[in-house]
């Protein structure tokens, strides 16, 4: 159903032939007159043939377990609907565009829309009027334009129960602007209707019906695009609008469905082996999905929404690198692609791992328990169900679930060292962000080698250039190469003024945990740690003291520098009193290399 705004010209014949070459140059059918109907208004606006009631709201708001349950649903449609249709593209800027569009609006092109909204019986008639033309029961796309995308949105709650909204998709609409004074009605849709798939609105900046700013702006569920059609007379018309290619395929998706062909299952003859970042990228799933198994209710409803979000990027990620380097794809990685854009379709989880030795799986297993490998979103979960989930994993890996407990244990004692005593703070210890990348930048990367030499540092910077040091997987490479990193570009990092010092705690912690856990399994410590934080703490105190002369006392730098160092202080210190400082032949030889 196509609902237009007052005064489109020929709009009313001409959007269908519009829309079906657009559909058709897309690769969809043309639309078939019996499956549109454009019901005309204009004369409802202004003259009534009787009395009307406004129609009832049929859908009614939902309570709040209920309402929170289609809030979900609903996001998890629309971020389908925006994968499908990719974010906003930067818009040129066209040299007096402004003029050009001042000039075609020149009288008020919000009187419509404001007469529709604050006359009942000018209300009524219109609703009622396009209420008539509908079937009673069936699948329905809205599609409306400027006061159109009013009447859609004042509409949808109208519907008869039979009728299920597929989707609803306005362009140009006025609903933002302050001139219509819809706070009624935008305040009765501050939750997505129980009868709606999803709500594209699609704004174009030079249009000022579209307020310049989308609909997001009063009803932040739906989605907002930008079209980017040149300035104009006619820039607010529906034909622009519907030239826009992402505006087709939003009508041509909800019509006819997918015309995507491509296989989401790939199977090679001969397996491929991982390399390490996918090794640990899908230990990390992995890990993941044995989290959501001990979770209930809301909390697990959004950790696996979450879950199956972070998977499908970074499977498409993982495949895509694969690609571009010329790789055959493995059949472990490729086996756990979806459509993200298809909201039915579910996240599989990574068959269990192949067994490690306890000095392979140390650090990656650290990562893992103090990383936020949901990166970007962040879900908080008991120590009850991380140490069940970390047990069930290492017992998995054939290294026994006693170990799962150890390495929450080794996280834990580094950060109470680190703290004085507190103890953990999950949060802090996950989000490491723009510390990691200031210490990636300040040491060009090679400080992350991990002990690989050249070769490992090329890998590992071939690694972040193609995934990012954010993300979910950038940040579980950069976590897990800062856990054993050393040398005088990691000390240099930390101490940066660029990294402040919950980064550098985050970092020292990894590192400390690491020595516990080798104490704890007899394994061989690295003496690469100690000395890292011996540079580090002189670096950091030399830059104390030379501005500590003539700085303000409570000055911020200062007070980050003095964090850093008594940081540092304290995981030198318990190195100490755990006879872990290293041997004086093996001092002079690490620093001799």
């Amino acid at each position: 159903m196509f609902l237009h705004g007052v005064g489109t010209g020929d709009v009313e014949d001409g959007w269908q032939v519009a829309l079906s070459g657009a559909l058709v140059r897309l690769g969809y059918p043309a639309l078939e007159p019996d499956r549109w109907t454009a019901p005309k208004y204009a004369f409802a606006l202004l003259n009534g043939d009787g009395k009307y009631r406004l129609p009832p709201i049929i859908v009614k708001q939902p309570g709040k377990d209920e309402a929170r349950t289609n809030r979900r649903e609903f996001e998890r449609r629309t971020s389908a609907m925006e994968y499908r249709l990719g974010r906003h593209e930067d818009v040129p800027t066209w040299p007096g565009a402004g003029t050009v569009v001042d000039v075609a609006f020149e009288t008020n092109p919000f009187k419509p829309a404001h007469n529709y909204l604050h006359d009942k019986q000018a209300r009524a008639r219109v609703l009622t009027r396009v209420l008539d033309t509908l079937p009673d029961s069936g699948e329905l796309l809205i599609v409306g334009h400027s006061l159109g995308s009013v009447v859609a949105a004042d509409l949808v709650r109208r519907l008869l129960a039979g009728l299920k909204v597929v989707g609803m998709i306005t362009i140009g609409s006025p609903l933002a602007s302050g001139s219509v004074r819809a706070t009624d009605l935008r305040e009765a849709m501050q939750e997505p209707p129980t009868n709606l798939g999803w709500w594209v609105n699609f704004w174009n900046g030079f249009d000022p019906v579209a307020a310049h700013r989308g609909l997001s702006s009063v009803m932040p569920w739906l989605l907002d695009l930008r079209v980017t059609t040149p300035p104009g007379p006619r820039v607010h018309d529906a034909v622009e609008y519907l030239s826009d290619r992402r505006v087709a395929e939003a009508i041509g998706y909800a019509m006819y469905g997918s015309l995507s062909t491509e296989l989401v299952h790939t199977v090679n003859a001969v397996d491929v082996p991982l390399d390490s970042e996918e090794r640990i990228v899908l230990l990390a799933l992995r890990y993941a999905h044995l989290v959501g198994t001990h979770l209930k209710d809301d909390q697990k409803d959004r950790f696996l929404g979450a879950l199956r979000a972070v998977q499908a990027t970074a499977v498409e990620a993982m495949l895509q690198r694969r690609d571009t380097e010329g790789r055959p794809r493995p059949e472990q990685i490729a086996r756990l692609a979806f459509d993200l854009a298809d909201p039915a379709a579910e996240a599989s989880p990574p068959a269990p791992g192949a067994y490690l030795t306890k000095e392979d799986a140390l650090v990656q297993l650290i990562v893992l328990a103090s990383d936020n490998f949901l990166r970007p979103f962040d879900i908080g979960f008991s120590e009850g169900v991380k140490r069940q989930a970390m047990r069930d994993l290492t017992a998995e890996l054939g290294l026994g679930s006693v170990l799962g407990a150890d390495v929450l244990d080794a996280v834990e004692r580094a950060e109470k060292v680190l703290t004085g005593g507190k103890g953990p703070n999950w949060i802090k210890i996950g989000a490491l962000g723009a510390g990691a990348v200031a210490i990636v930048v300040a040491t060009g990367g090679l400080a992350l080698a991990a002990g690989a030499g050249l070769a490992g540092a090329a890998a590992l910077t071939s690694a972040l250039a193609a995934f990012g040091p954010g993300g979910m997987i950038g940040g579980l490479i950069t976590a897990g190469s800062l856990v054993t990193a050393g040398g005088g570009g990691i000390a240099f990092g930390l101490a940066s003024s660029g990294t402040s010092a919950e980064a550098v705690e985050s970092i020292v912690m990894r590192q400390l945990a690491a020595v516990i856990l080798r104490q704890k399994l007899d394994l061989e410590q690295d003496p690469a740690v100690w000395h890292l934080f011996v540079e580090t703490e002189r670096q950091v105190r030399r830059t104390h003291e030379r501005l500590d002369e003539y700085s303000d006392p409570k000055s911020p730098v200062l007070v980050e520098l003095r964090k850093k160092i008594q940081i540092l202080e304290r995981a030198l210190e318990f190195m100490r009193e755990q006879g872990l400082e290293p041997e004086p032949e093996t001092r002079s030889t690490t620093a001799a290399h």
